[in-house]
């Protein structure tokens, strides 16, 4: 670790590494996984959101391990320090988070997600709901907002025009790299997907989600996913997941709508909601619920596990 970094970590001063990291084998991709907290104690699976890592759960995290879990998170391949792969894909990513799963327990577990990572989790327990014993979704719940209401045969051509966008974009990627910066001017790209959070976050972020090569500070994540899509996806298709879940599920919603939230509001959730779930908005919160307000959020998720 050089100096700058150093001195970058020491401004977020609740900031904490993962205690262990390990790899999984995630179906011919190498998948980072980073734990906080004992080894002896309960596990709590964490997924973080899309084009962030492992880094970004570094305040949130240890608040977990610290109320008594082994806090276990993943980056999510072509994330953070996980591999890169030829194509992405939504199925591709709910795999990999099997494999994560079945490094850490074959009996249920509890489930944080955020954004991409609360979609997602969303849909893995309602196919799997054995495997899970609690959901917490962060701003992760998808409205029926953009979600077409066609007949089945229509669906399949929606699917063909999904298919078809999504390997042209991975084919103009081909061979990209990521325009390298300053460590500073990575911070400043970065606000414009975080706009809420402080520079001395974002200038961390840097240090935990990017690399310095010989000519400057570049992201670790793969140009060629795409802002919106993870392969042919439209997560608002989870919403018909969510009325049937059969574990106890908690929703956590920002009232500061942002470009990489999901838009959704209490109103719109609840007549989806099954019996006794819970819906919490926060005031005055963004999209990057566990990062604007860590101790709030992590205060709810702990109650809700105990």
């Amino acid at each position: 670790m050089n100096d700058e970094v150093a001195d970058v970590r020491a401004a977020v001063p609740a900031a904490r590494r993962p205690d262990r990291q390990r790899r999984v084998a995630g179906f011919g991709v190498g998948i980072a996984v980073s734990e906080w907290g004992d080894e002896a104690a309960p596990p709590l699976l964490v997924a973080h959101g899309g084009f962030d890592f492992v880094g970004t759960l570094d305040v949130f995290a240890p608040m977990l391990a610290d109320g008594g879990w082994r806090v276990i998170s993943w980056d999510q391949r072509g994330h953070g320090d996980s591999d890169h792969a030829e194509l992405y894909h939504w199925d591709a990513d709910m795999r990999d988070a099997l494999a994560v799963l079945d490094s850490i327990s074959t009996e249920p577990i509890p489930v944080v997600g955020h954004s991409k990572g609360g979609n997602m989790t969303l849909q893995l327990a309602d196919a799997q709901p054995h495997r899970f014993q609690r959901l917490v979704n962060l701003d992760g719940i998808p409205t029926r907002g953009n979600a077409p209401d066609v007949a089945d045969r229509d669906r399949t051509k929606l699917l063909s025009g999904e298919l078809a966008a999504w390997l042209d974009h991975r084919r103009r990627l081909a061979g990209h790299q990521r325009r390298a910066d300053t460590l500073d001017g990575l911070a400043r790209r970065r606000a414009s997907m975080n706009p809420r959070l402080s520079i001395e976050w974002l200038r961390y972020l840097v240090t935990v989600g990017g690399r310095l090569d010989p000519d400057g500070w570049r992201w670790r994540t793969d140009p060629a996913l795409r802002l919106g899509g993870f392969g042919p996806r439209r997560p608002e298709w989870t919403l018909n997941c969510l009325s049937g879940l059969g574990i106890p599920f908690l929703g956590v919603l920002s009232t500061i709508h942002e470009e990489m939230g999901w838009g959704a509001t209490a109103v719109d959730v609840k007549p989806h909601l099954p019996a006794g779930a819970e819906i919490v908005e926060l005031a005055d919160v963004g999209h990057f619920v566990h990062i604007e307000q860590p101790r709030q959020v992590a205060d709810l998720v702990l109650e809700f596990l105990a």
